[in-house]
């Protein structure tokens, strides 16, 4: 048993000296540049979500492969030419996201917005510092979701 264990950690410590070895003798090449696209390269969670607010067409799609939801974007388009179904959407969104009781931090403890108050800006608001701002996104809702009743009931 002894025998084995020996020859074992004898095995472990050869090929992590051919390692070594292998790295030592590769060849480098004589300046290294760095291109922009190798720089600019994102990890794919980070490639999930968008850097200005919400998720991204491949976060959408991750989401839907691991929840089997199916996400949306966020509407942008302007009260006048939503459907109704847009004016619901969004209605809900801003009253469920910025109308809540307990509101969630809007920005962090160096200033920047959170990923909370950036989603404002995925759908198409401005993105929220104050717990007013927040507000007035809320109001903005309630009334998109008046008009989508009203229209409804027309």
């Amino acid at each position: 048993m002894r025998m084995a264990a020996k020859s074992k950690k004898s095995a472990k410590k050869k090929s992590a000296t051919n390692r070594s070895v292998k790295k030592a003798t590769r060849k480098r090449p004589a300046t290294r540049k760095t291109s922009k696209k190798a720089t600019r390269k994102r990890s794919a969670k980070s490639r999930e979500k968008d850097p200005k607010g919400g998720l991204t067409a491949a976060g959408r799609k991750a989401s839907a492969k691991k929840t089997g939801s199916h996400l949306k974007p966020g509407v942008k388009k302007k009260a006048a030419e939503m459907t109704p179904q847009d004016m619901r959407r969004k209605g809900s969104w801003a009253v469920r996201f910025y109308g809540r009781s307990k509101m969630p931090p809007l920005v962090d403890a160096m200033g920047r917005p959170t990923r909370h108050a950036l989603s404002a800006h995925a759908w198409g608001e401005p993105v929220p510092k104050t717990l007013a701002a927040a507000r007035r996104i809320a109001a903005k809702g309630e009334r998109l979701l008046e008009r989508y009743r009203r229209e409804k009931q027309a």
